[in-house]
């Protein structure tokens, strides 16, 4: 046997590390499956018997939306607009008629990421999914769907969920395990969706007081949660980077390890899920406390000492059925406590890294800082519920400029990849009329 040479072991180390890339990205899709079908158990066992089905079928319905939307232009929204509203060129990648859209022996790397975000914002949508059930009609439950999960998500994490968003790079924000990014955005446009909804059909008394629509299946809205909780690892493996190497950072450059992450996951869980119990005495709110809990940590998930992420999700934990009992009272109908557990759980572990990690570097923009926190928090909840508070003449005027930024990057694409056709093309007819054909065959001869 011959012995290898030094190119054939370099080839080797590559793709020994193009494969433990690839497929640790490849599960933890695989796993966040797992988020899904804990959604779809969760909202099957929240309803009553007679919308078991139609709750089922709307859950499983945002899933098929998203995967396309995402592939036809929620992709191109991430790559495109790091910097606001004006398109990046680097966009160009996330273009469905792209070379990197599809097999591509040269990158093994962008579809994997893609399916990721796929998962991400399909968690969006089944956050809104589990609010609304009840109500909504399915045609307007897919259209406010693909929003929020193919659009407002993607546009939130452009901004603040990138190394080159303008959030880190002028702000210094950090949001590791994307808990305002995808759970404040999804929150405060489930907000919004609710209170156009209004509640269900005998929810409040003519006193205005809340009555108690007991879910059908208790155990199963329990299990549900269980199947979320457990599918989050995989979310939350999603959110590091796995260079080929074999080092980790977070989104934003920032070296990291699992072990950390599965420290503060843990005691996150532990944390939120004893705290709600303190209050709420019962299995719903321990378990909705236990996925708070995590939420509650995950944007300093990288960063925390494990004690201090345990008190941080106890007192997220202690204050989720407080919070949600007084939305309730106050006449938005949330039957699975996505406001309180997304919505501000998102915007309360943003806010906590600006108290708790306020000074950290950041590798691609300013240190971590109260202020620039509090503002991310800031922009995200109002990105998150505009799409449902605005009138309808805003909503319009924004979709006309998105599509009008998009139409306009991909003309330009167009014409400059036919002016450079255009310039080779010139110079080779150049090249052929200079040449003295004469002079050549002498210098031939």
């Amino acid at each position: 046997m011959s012995t290898p040479t030094l190119e054939q072991l370099s080839a080797t180390v590559a793709a020994s590390g193009t494969l433990s890339v690839t497929a640790f990205y490849f599960w933890s899709v695989a796993l966040m499956i797992l988020i899904h079908a804990g959604f779809l158990a969760y909202e099957m066992g929240a309803s009553r018997t007679k919308n078991v089905l139609a709750s089922a079928v709307k859950n499983i319905l945002a899933f098929t939306l998203i995967v396309p939307t995402m592939f036809y232009f929620g992709w191109w929204i991430y790559l495109a607009l790091p910097s606001g509203i004006i398109p990046d060129p680097g966009g160009a990648a996330g273009l469905p008629w792209n070379a990197h859209m599809g097999p591509n022996l040269a990158d093994p790397y962008n579809g994997v990421f893609w399916a990721v975000f796929v998962l991400f914002s399909a968690t969006t949508a089944s956050i809104l999914s589990g609010a609304a059930i009840e109500r909504i009609k399915i045609s307007a439950f897919a259209i406010l769907a693909i929003v929020l999960g193919s659009g407002v998500w993607m546009l939130a994490a452009a901004w603040g969920w990138s190394p080159t968003g303008w959030m880190l790079t002028k702000l210094g924000f950090h949001d590791a395990g994307a808990a305002g990014v995808v759970h404040e955005i999804a929150g405060f446009f489930t907000l919004g969706v609710l209170m156009q909804l209004g509640p269900r059909v005998g929810k409040y008394g003519p006193d205005g007081k809340p009555k108690e629509l007991r879910p059908h299946n208790v155990p199963l809205t329990v299990i549900g949660l269980m199947l979320i909780i457990a599918g989050f690892f995989g979310f939350m493996a999603g959110c590091v980077i796995y260079n080929a190497d074999g080092s980790m950072t977070d989104i934003y450059s920032n070296p990291t390890n699992l072990a950390a992450w599965l420290f503060n996951i843990l005691m996150g869980f532990a944390g939120g899920a004893l705290g709600s119990y303190l209050v709420a005495r019962e299995p719903f709110w321990m378990m909705s406390g236990g996925l708070l809990g995590i939420i509650a940590i995950a944007s300093g998930v990288n960063l925390y000492y494990p004690g201090l992420a345990y008190l941080i999700a106890m007192g997220a934990g202690l204050m989720g059925p407080i919070i949600g009992r007084y939305i309730e009272r106050k006449g938005i109908d949330d039957p699975v406590g996505a406001i309180t557990v997304h919505g501000l759980g998102g915007l309360y572990s943003v806010v906590a890294v600006g108290v708790f990690s306020a000074g950290y570097p950041n590798v691609s923009g300013p240190p971590i800082s109260l202020s620039g926190q509090l503002i991310g928090a800031g922009v995200l909840a109002v990105l998150g519920a505009y799409f449902t508070f605005a009138n309808h003449e805003s909503v319009i005027v924004a979709v006309l400029l998105i599509s009008i930024a998009m139409t306009i990057y991909v003309i330009g694409g167009i014409m400059r990849h036919e002016k450079k056709a255009e310039e080779e093309l010139s110079g080779i007819v150049e090249s052929a009329e200079s040449a003295d054909f004469g002079e050549v065959a002498e210098e031939i001869n």
